[in-house]
């Protein structure tokens, strides 16, 4: 097992990896949208799907994968409204179309919208 870690995704906030390699595949904890060189959190859905994108991509990048590699997703939305605009930002990153789970949670890290969590086969 092949912990991975790096500094263009938000560092952990709790006792977890931001990602493993395990056996060719590639699992990232979920990602919210932190810019991993601010902390800030952007507002409104499209910008924070974007930096969730980006953070789980800064990932799979780390273990030499990309988002083609990618075969399933777990999304999580505070708020089932946002479906569609995250739907809309979403297809600009994961254009393979992986198997996906897309779930409204009642609360999320830090007061987000949204997070984002793959596993990728190398």
């Amino acid at each position: 097992m092949n912990v991975l870690e790096t500094k263009n995704a938000p560092g952990a906030i709790g006792p977890y990896s931001q990602g493993y390699e395990v056996n060719g595949f590639v699992y990232t904890s979920g990602q919210i949208p932190v810019d991993p060189a601010t902390g800030a959190v952007p507002e409104g859905i499209a910008a924070q799907a974007e930096q969730s994108c980006k953070n789980v991509g800064a990932i799979l990048e780390s273990a030499g994968v990309g988002f083609g590699q990618v075969f399933k997703t777990t999304c999580f939305l505070a708020d089932m409204g946002d479906f569609a605009a995250f739907n809309e930002v979403y297809a600009k990153f994961f254009t393979s179309k992986p198997a996906r789970s897309c779930v409204a949670v009642k609360d999320l890290p830090k007061g987000v919208l949204c997070e984002i969590e793959a596993i990728a086969a190398k």
